[in-house]
């Protein structure tokens, strides 16, 4: 074990600005993660999120204690996480799955996804098991060829290596894989109403269509470096990338958040600065300049429109009204609508059209909303006014 400890201490450490890039991105999804597991329900999309987060920032919390040297005080992890690295994708698409289908995960039904990840798992015992030795050896090959190997025993089996010199191969074959899955997934989702995700900046649909990107450009990087560099030389790109990564999924949260608007912040704010508005105020602005009319109109955005916020808005909308917001903005919508259908001025727009005319985005969300609110189709309703 002298060799051994020799070659340890000849290994360098390295602290430059991609390890600190790196260290900052896993200590933002380690946070990230532990904030959602704190206050996501258990079978949510967003816990299996961060889970997924979870997975990847171990991940890379390998990358950086190889790239900056500090796996020495470690090297029985070596190689360790490359399990997990065949966990990042299918946990991303069972995310995207949960959020977009609302259907939860189960062993029972999804186990297949889990096949490849177990059969590498079984591949690679004989490594797990393998002396100290070993796994200096392989971080030795991967980063610090310059040190030279130690001896290991003859009674060593490296029947492992015939899968694990193909893991990068697997690798790319899983990224490959779930992502045709999550396109085949957005397409049907693209298909559907998001009437319920009005209410928000980044629909579900977008931050979906968001987190595939991420898996094409992530994929790319990976077939780039995987052609340039022949061992883990250039893990610590992949690393700079993935942190980059979740800076931007951490801004869309926070940007998402609620807190401004249901914290004690916001009620202290509220009650220094918001408590004139009256309903007649939301009404002769809703009149005045048909904002409801607009596909993207949000509670957020009224709000700022009439400088207050939302939650004021929502509580006089219900309060005066007996309505939520949705179907507030929807009643005024089919008011405009039954007009139109009627106007010699709109006879040249289709019945769908005159529903996108007043702010729906989808014939169904139109046909849906004008049932509910005067209990006929827009068609019915044609018929029994025109004469």
């Amino acid at each position: 074990m002298e060799d051994v400890k020799v070659i340890l201490d000849q290994i360098p450490i390295r602290y430059d600005l991609a390890s600190h890039i790196m260290l900052l991105g896993i200590v933002q999804g380690f946070f990230l993660a532990f904030v959602i597991f704190l206050r996501a329900k258990r079978k949510s999309a967003i816990n299996l999120f961060g889970w997924s987060l979870l997975v990847q920032c171990l991940v890379f919390l390998d990358i950086y204690l190889c790239y900056t040297g500090l796996m020495k005080y470690v090297i029985h992890l070596n190689d360790s996480t490359e399990v997990l690295v065949l966990l990042i994708t299918p946990t991303l698409y069972f995310f995207l799955y949960t959020l977009l289908e609302r259907k939860p995960i189960t062993l029972k039904k999804h186990w297949p996804h889990f096949i490849l990840p177990l059969l590498y798992l079984i591949s690679q015992i004989n490594y797990y098991l393998s002396p100290i030795q070993v796994k200096l050896n392989a971080y030795l090959s991967a980063y610090h060829r310059e040190l030279g190997f130690v001896d290991v025993p003859e009674s060593i089996n490296y029947s492992y290596h015939h899968i694990k010199n193909q893991f990068r191969w697997l690798v790319l074959f899983s990224f490959a894989f779930y992502l045709i899955l999550s396109l085949l997934l957005l397409l049907k989702t693209r298909k559907r109403e998001w009437s319920s995700s009005k209410n928000i900046k980044v629909d579900k649909y977008v931050f979906s269509r968001n987190t595939v990107i991420f898996f094409l450009a992530l994929m790319f990087t990976l077939l780039i470096i995987y052609l340039n560099y022949d061992d883990d030389g250039g893990d610590h790109i992949i690393g700079i990338v993935q942190s980059i990564t979740i800076f931007i999924t951490s801004f869309f949260i926070l940007s998402e958040s609620r807190f401004f608007e249901k914290s004690w912040i916001a009620d202290k704010y509220e009650t220094l600065t918001n408590n004139t508005i009256k309903f007649e105020n939301i009404e002769r602005f809703m009149s005045e300049s048909q904002f409801y009319s607009h596909q993207e109109v949000t509670l957020k955005k009224v709000a700022e429109k009439l400088d207050t916020n939302s939650n004021t808005i929502s509580k006089l909308i219900n309060s005066e009204s007996g309505l939520n917001f949705n179907d507030y903005i929807n009643q005024k919508r089919i008011a405009l609508a039954q007009q139109r259908l009627l106007d010699e001025k709109f006879k040249q727009l289709t019945v769908e059209a005159v529903g996108q005319s007043v702010g729906f985005k989808s014939k169904s969300a139109f046909y849906n909303a004008f049932k509910k609110h005067t209990g006929q189709s827009p068609s019915a309703f044609m018929k029994q006014n025109k004469v």
